[in-house]
């Protein structure tokens, strides 16, 4: 299976003066690759292959004007070329957007192969670069010596840290042991996670908590000068109030998806489209020019707290986890009434507003947690899924794809639930 390790690492004043001329190199390979080529489908109607942007790479190395592309290891730059075509087709495969140009004040990366780096005596010698790199090896069971990575990555955060990523191919891990337990997640705000047992798992909200720290640094660099030193030293702070919250919200996710896929075989989450929920809604004109109030404030809220729960992440660790360990992750289809549907009995009502926590079923007369009963409805409708018990009613529910909701497997006349005087 593929893997990584990323740690930091410390290079000398000589090293990182090579790394920022690769990195200048790399963006600008990007860049002006991506002009051309989108210059050559909006004159032309031409979509360029790798053929021709490498062909082009290597008429710029002999011009005087470019001449220092070659002052750089190459594999960086072919690289950049191969990543701007994987982009595009993901892009033409609608699984992506466009691609962007780069900016000096991101991340900088230079992607090296084989040929370009080895791992020799316990040290990391990368091309172009005297002497070996100091790297913080962070992982005690794996020796750093006996790496055999088909990449490695050299990076720069904005904050000024330096990192390398090391990607491989390594065995497949031994499964943990069974432990016969299923469980159904609901994710939200006001609790990040409820599980189908009953546990609610807080919503730390981090970027809330630093919101005062981070609002502070960022009128600092909106009084700074642009293009002074006062002001890359401002927005190096900023850089450094982010990189905690992201930090501690990667450490909060991580825990929490390692418990989970500990404590069950089949794990059940539903299809969120994080995208459409924090897309902001579009103002409505009104005949004298104005625009009418459409919650849009409100909805800015809503999209930050969505944004610092990182549910898009946390799937992707539950993914990445259960397939290492030998766990089943089931998602369900999004449109799936979770929370308006009755656990007990499968009744679904027509309409839940959000405001309602709590409700009675009007047919069974089951009093429901709106969040546990979503994660309950979640559970059956993955077991239905993965072929577990098919004729459960919540089960039934489910469907793919259409704007209308199918109703419930028991037949029963719509009622409206009760919100708690």
């Amino acid at each position: 299976m593929r893997t990584a390790y990323k740690c930091r690492v410390y290079p000398t004043p000589e090293q990182a003066a090579v790394f920022h001329r690769t990195f200048g190199c790399v963006r600008l390979v990007w860049n002006k690759t991506l002009a051309e080529r989108r210059a050559a489908f909006s004159q032309r109607g031409e979509k360029t292959s790798y053929q021709q942007t490498d062909a082009a790479l290597t008429a710029w190395k002999k011009t005087e004007e470019l001449a220092f592309l070659s002052e750089v290891s190459s594999v960086p730059l072919q690289q950049t070329l191969r990543h701007q075509h994987t982009a595009f087709a993901g892009f033409f495969a609608k699984r992506a957007r466009y691609p962007r140009f780069k900016s000096r004040t991101g991340r900088q990366t230079a992607h090296y192969t084989r040929s370009a780096f080895r791992i020799k005596d316990g040290e990391l010698r990368v091309a172009k670069t005297d002497g070996g790199l100091r790297v913080a090896w962070s992982f005690p069971d794996v020796d750093f010596a006996t790496l055999d990575p088909t990449m490695v990555i050299i990076s720069r955060e904005p904050d000024g840290r330096w990192y390398v990523s090391f990607a491989m191919d390594v065995d497949q891990p031994t499964p943990l042991p069974a432990t016969g337990h299923e469980i159904g997640i609901d994710l939200g705000v006001k609790d990040f996670a409820v599980t189908s047992d009953g546990d609610r798992i807080a919503n730390p909200r981090h970027l809330q908590r630093k919101a005062r720290n981070l609002a502070r640094h960022q009128r600092r660099l909106a009084r700074c000068q642009k293009g002074s030193a006062n002001r890359r030293k401002a927005k190096t702070r900023v850089a450094v109030a982010y990189r905690k919250v992201r930090n501690a919200r990667r450490d909060f996710l991580h825990k929490t998806s390692t418990t989970l896929i500990r404590q069950a075989d089949t794990i059940v989450v539903e299809d969120l489209a994080v995208a459409n929920l924090t897309r902001r809604p579009k103002p409505v004109p009104r005949r004298d020019g104005t625009y009418a109030p459409n919650g849009a404030a409100a909805k800015a809220g809503l999209n930050k707290s969505i944004s610092d729960a990182g549910w898009a992440e946390f799937r992707e660790m539950l993914q990445y986890k259960a397939a290492r360990t030998g766990r089943t992750l089931v998602v369900i289809d999004r449109w799936y009434p979770s929370s308006k549907t009755c656990s007990h009995c499968g009744h679904l009502l027509p309409k839940l507003d959000l405001a309602t926590r709590h409700w009675t079923c009007p047919a069974c007369r089951t009093r429901h947690d709106r969040d546990i009963n979503a994660s309950k409805n979640i559970l059956a409708a993955g077991r239905a899924v993965a072929g577990h018990n098919p004729g459960e009613a919540c089960g039934a529910d489910m469907r793919q794809q259409g704007s209308s909701l199918l109703r419930s497997a028991v037949k029963q006349e719509p009622h409206t639930a009760r919100r708690p005087a």
